[in-house]
């Protein structure tokens, strides 16, 4: 139902049906400052620092897909998109509303998961996390935005181990689809497989860490005359390749790995040498698709880690275990790659990748939650007073730091009979706003007003009032040759639209709001 139309948020916290041009819905809106913490970069690159952005994931997202200054940086190369939607169970909690109609959840999921696409790298992958409620409906509609060729695998998590007697079953498990646009065959390529630590251990105390050995034989069939030798052990047995096999390496390589104590000799030294593995050189092990709460955590693990955080009486309603979160960032991303979750909660995902030494964008529409649990947690990050969750196993002591920004208002302002500018849009402002809605225009970043942006060989220049001939005039003087001009004003003479296409064929001259509005191409799709 209502599958042709789109959703906004309302002030209340809810969510309305528009036709999808409407404005609300096509408007890019300004990502505005609000505060740093910690250590970050140059102004003019913020967003190259993390981002802990508060507004409605839809607005952010549209703005990180058409604002120059950050889809420079996002567009296509965010390698991990992380969301926990609210499960639709019909609940209500106290940081968020878990009970929305099924078609209004569906939109506002698919709203969404198109224009994270656009975000994904070709390499990357997006986890949607969900249980049983909406879980069948959701993978479809992945289907339907990312292509069934993307599909890699759904992830069975353990998050409880106590059963509830009231239920006609107890659910024990959440579930993580991972898509991938490259395709599972050629994500697998890229992605991390798991350390593998199991059968270490370290007799010699050998100053690399623990240590497994294997075999040091292949089948004769594959193997090269430079592979069939003898090998004296440190006791002074002789051993030849086993019967119908050859050594795997040269005399020569074996002879190195001697060198740097690689060959481990068993039987106190008579037996035939092996190959020693540590953890860090072997290829890893493929990840389950079952996820014991035992081996990444569960809701208990995630809950404790808040309690410890805020306090008991103010901990998260629905937390993630941050080993939970350490096992999807491990396997889908490496250091200094872009971690992104639009559905910010109670922070684990940004945290988690603050230790794990990641770049994170994360998105919070509720500015109770960003204040409250968002913000602070991420401050004890950065400040090392967070001890907890994945703190020892990441060696994350302290550093770093994030900017904190809010979506800017609506440069529209609505009245009964047709939508006017908002009271603020004027000077800089006014030409900011402007230039968000332009594709492909970019801000200069000195200005020679009245030219405030271009795009190639086109510039945009605003006029913060009425368009005459004479001010046409001199914009068009002030071009170079084969430039042309993009005018916004709030009004203009209908002389001087005429000057200007007889003086700069190709130039054009528009109104703001109306000709804003009536532009193509803005259409979410």
């Amino acid at each position: 139902m209502n599958k042709d139309r789109s959703l906004i948020s309302t002030p209340g916290g809810g969510y309305e049906w528009v036709e999808r041009d409407d404005f609300r819905v096509t408007e890019t809106r300004l990502l505005r400052e609000v505060s740093s913490f910690g250590e970050i970069g140059d102004d003019l690159k913020r967003a190259q620092d993390n981002l802990l952005i508060s507004g409605d994931s839809s607005e952010v997202l549209r703005s990180l897909t058409r604002l120059p200054e950050f889809a420079d940086e996002y567009h296509g190369k965010v390698k991990l998109i992380y969301i926990d939607p609210p499960f639709n169970t019909g609940e209500t909690f106290e940081q968020y509303d878990d009970g929305l109609e099924h078609s209004v959840w569906l939109t506002l999921m698919r709203d969404r998961l198109t224009m994270l696409r656009d975000l994904l790298a070709e390499d990357g992958s997006i986890w949607v996390h969900l249980d049983d409620a909406e879980m069948a409906y959701c993978r479809v509609l992945l289907d339907e935005i990312f292509g069934r060729n993307s599909f890699v695998a759904t992830i069975a998590w353990q998050k409880r181990t106590t059963r509830d007697n009231r239920a006609a079953f107890s659910a024990s498990q959440d579930y993580i689809f991972v898509y991938a646009p490259s395709g599972a065959s050629n994500w697998k390529n890229s992605r991390n497989r798991l350390v593998d630590s199991g059968e270490f251990s370290n007799p010699d105390n050998d100053p690399r860490g623990p240590w497994r050995s294997v075999p040091m034989s292949a089948q004769a069939g594959h193997a090269t005359a430079s592979q069939f030798y003898e090998i004296t052990t440190p006791t002074g047995v002789v051993h030849s390749p086993p019967p119908g096999r050859a050594w795997t390496y040269s005399r020569e390589r074996f002879e190195e790995l001697r060198q740097r104590d690689l060959i481990y000799w068993p039987k106190k030294g008579d037996g035939k040498p092996r190959l020693k593995r540590f953890p860090t050189e072997g290829d890893g092990l493929v990840p389950f698709t079952l996820w014991l709460s035992a081996e990444v955590g569960g809701n208990p693990e995630g809950k404790r880690e808040s309690a410890r955080l805020f306090g008991d009486g103010e901990a998260f309603d629905t937390p993630k275990p941050e080993r939970l979160l350490q096992q999807v960032i491990h396997i889908a991303s490496n250091p200094g790659d872009i971690v992104l979750d639009c559905f910010g909660g109670s922070g684990t995902t940004a945290a988690v990748a603050h230790k794990m030494g990641r770049r994170w964008v994360t998105v919070e529409r509720k500015s109770d939650t960003v204040n409250n649990f968002l913000r602070p947690r991420l401050e004890k990050v950065v400040s090392g007073e967070d001890p907890g969750g994945v703190t020892e196993s990441a060696d994350w002591e302290k550093g770093g730091g994030f900017r904190v920004l809010e979506v800017g208002p609506s440069m529209y302002e609505p009245s009964e009979r047709r939508l006017l500018l908002a009271e603020w849009a004027k000077g800089e402002a006014f030409a900011e706003a402007v230039c968000a809605q332009l594709p492909g225009f970019r801000l200069d970043s000195s200005p020679e007003l009245p030219f405030v942006g271009r795009k190639g060989r086109q510039r945009l220049a605003i006029i913060d009032g009425l368009a005459t001939e004479s001010s046409v005039r001199s914009i068009v003087e002030s071009l170079q040759v084969e430039e042309r001009v993009l005018v916004v004003a709030k009004s203009y003479l209908r002389e001087a639209a005429q000057l200007l296409e007889d003086l700069s064929p190709g130039s054009r001259i528009k109104k703001a709001p109306q000709d804003l509005l009536d532009m193509k191409g803005r259409v979410l799709r």
